[in-house]
């Protein structure tokens, strides 16, 4: 069945989490891009940058910057929603601190 939504939120809203890429995630969390860089096109570069979710959780948040289009505001959203899975997996405080 073809998506009549454009944007990852509209997707899951639809089709449930499970449906979406790790990008199309990472998407709904930048929320917004940039001029001519929608978030989606940010997410699937921060993920090229960093190999995966699993290396991305792992950086300090200081290497986020350096993918245009990441402001702090999107950084610190991306890293409370590492930080709630980390706890949600059973564990107290992120270890890439």
């Amino acid at each position: 069945m073809m998506s009549k939504w454009t944007h990852p939120g509209g997707k899951l809203r639809e089709q449930g989490a499970a449906s979406l890429t790790d990008a199309e995630l990472l998407a709904i969390l930048i929320s917004t891009g940039i001029r001519e860089k929608p978030a989606e096109k940010i997410a699937k570069e921060v993920l090229a940058e960093f190999g995966s979710l699993e290396g991305l959780a792992n950086q300090p948040l200081e290497r986020l910057l350096v993918i245009k289009g990441l402001s702090d505001r999107k950084i610190i959203r991306i890293a409370a929603a590492f930080e709630l899975a980390y706890r949600l997996a059973g564990h107290k405080g992120n270890p890439s601190k």
